[in-house]
């Protein structure tokens, strides 16, 4: 079993173009024609027990690679199991995990999807670092479906993660780049089935033998993720859905730096969480519009609310192509993997220390807080109320990152009472939220006199409503924790 360690970005065909006339890599290596046969059981039994199977040609040599993959497969390293074998005929035995763990035969598989393309190489010397690079142009086909692929693999050799980067913002310098979340795998079994229009938030799987500052790094991944599976989406059409999970994918991660703020004490973990605060804040304008063209007909003030929408859109676009939210994206990533929050010494305890014994007391924190904000919701002002939703919501986020590291079946069947508690919780205060935050976004679009504008208000009896959610918060709070045995 061999670990890779590697970087992938997407480009456009212009930018395919510029990298290889700029000289920046030297000259290939080599340039060969490659193309990868995935395989599977007719009902995908190695997809979803979390692998891949391919076999690669070059030439006349036939590679089989397997390949761990799943939810939370890294942007950064991943698993696989390599061998030579003879034609695009699996061999199915011991040496990977296939046979030992999923009990599939040879007999069983048969081609699904292949990804032929041509394959640029480079040997980079970076800051000491060994690094190959491939650029990979063609495309993926299943069946009558196909998509280009235009990406550059960085993939470190020898020596330290941090020359990634630095060649990644040589490149960067260069060409536009977005980080790659989805291998050729991935989208060669979406090609399959029907093609999505939003992603919503995977489940994160931690291993209990996890460090706390390795847990994080799980979570910030499975989070941008979330967040590029759905920008990539939003980038070719403005799809509400996509840009409300975009957001949400943002607010999970927020939520994960304040979550682990023990270990976040340097100053580039502040400006990183300032700067996804600002993203969060662009994408939040124009989901504010799509939530009230959700609410009303057709007539005058629909036109108006979609030509607000339109100019929200091209708000989040500039964004989302602008140098500002390129530079976040770019120094996440470097961060993450390569920060000083990694090494500093004020925080080597808890850093080092066990993820489950850090869960328990992060989510005994977390109800507590809440607990707190819940009390007497009927007596509290618009502003109370806002925070104890924002404290649930946090809450909420924790218990879905840290979930898998409790088990036990009484475990699995108190959370699974706790999440739908805590989903109705939110439902009831998101409500009120509503309730007391349309005047201003009215406001904000020029609308308060309007004839119609009362359709955009959210109406309904808000004393029942504070009700009801006190009574989910009291049910939550007498609810037995999932996280404590």
């Amino acid at each position: 079993m061999a670990i890779e360690t590697e970087l992938k970005l997407e480009l456009s065909a212009d930018a395919v173009d510029t990298l290889l006339g700029s000289g920046l890599l030297g000259n290939p290596v080599s340039a060969d024609p490659l193309t990868s046969i995935y395989f599977d059981t007719p009902d995908h039994e190695v997809w979803e027990g979390g692998y891949s199977l391919r076999i690669r040609t070059v030439g006349a040599a036939h590679v089989q690679t397997v390949k761990a993959m799943g939810p939370n497969s890294a942007i950064f390293a991943r698993s696989e199991w390599e061998a030579a074998v003879t034609g695009d005929t699996p061999v199915i035995d011991y040496t990977t995990p296939l046979r030992a763990e999923l009990d599939i035969e040879d007999s069983a598989l048969i081609q699904q999807f292949s990804t032929p393309v041509e394959r640029h190489r480079w040997n980079v010397d970076e800051d000491g670092s060994k690094i190959e690079v491939a650029l990979d142009m063609g495309l993926i086909v299943a069946g009558d479906r196909q998509m280009q692929v235009r990406e550059l693999e960085l993939e470190l050799k020898d020596g330290k993660p941090s020359a990634l980067f630095i060649l990644a913002r040589k490149i960067e310098a260069l060409v536009p780049v977005r980080f790659g979340v989805a291998s050729k795998a991935e989208r060669g079994y979406r090609l399959l089935g029907e093609q999505a229009s939003v992603f919503k938030a995977e489940p994160v799987h931690l291993d209990r033998d996890l460090r706390v500052g390795a847990s994080f790094q799980v979570i910030a991944q499975a989070c941008f993720r979330h967040f590029r599976l759905n920008e990539s989406i939003l980038l070719d059409n403005a799809n509400p859905l996509a840009l409300h999970q975009a957001r949400v994918a943002l607010r999970r991660l927020r939520s994960a730096f304040s979550l682990y703020k023990q270990i976040l004490v340097d100053a580039e973990s502040q400006r990183l969480k300032d700067e996804l605060k600002w993203l969060t804040g662009v994408l939040g304008a124009a989901r504010n519009i799509d939530v009230m063209i959700a609410r009303v007909g057709s007539g005058d003030i629909k036109g108006r609310l979609l030509e607000a929408r339109d100019s929200a859109y091209k708000e989040v676009l500039n964004a989302l192509y602008g140098s500002r939210a390129k530079a976040l994206m770019l120094d996440l990533n470097e961060w993450l993997h390569c920060g000083e929050y990694l090494t500093l010494p004020e925080t080597a305890e808890i850093r080092n220390g066990p993820v489950v014994d850090f869960a328990i007391e992060v989510l005994d924190r977390q109800r507590k807080r809440l607990k707190k904000r819940g009390k007497s919701l009927a007596e509290a002002d618009d502003a109370h109320r806002h925070e104890a939703r924002k404290v649930a919501k946090k809450l909420r986020y924790a218990s879905e990152f840290l979930g898998s590291l409790f088990t036990s079946r009484q475990a699995e069947r108190r959370y699974g009472k706790f999440i739908k508690t805590m989903e109705q919780l939110q439902d009831e205060l998101g409500l009120l939220n509503d309730m007391a935050t349309a005047p201003a976004v009215v406001r904000s679009l020029e609308l308060e006199s309007h004839s119609d504008a009362d359709s955009l208000i959210v109406h309904g009896n808000s004393e029942k409503l504070v009700s009801a959610a006190q009574s989910s918060l009291d049910e939550l709070m007498e609810r037995k924790r999932f996280w404590r045995g």
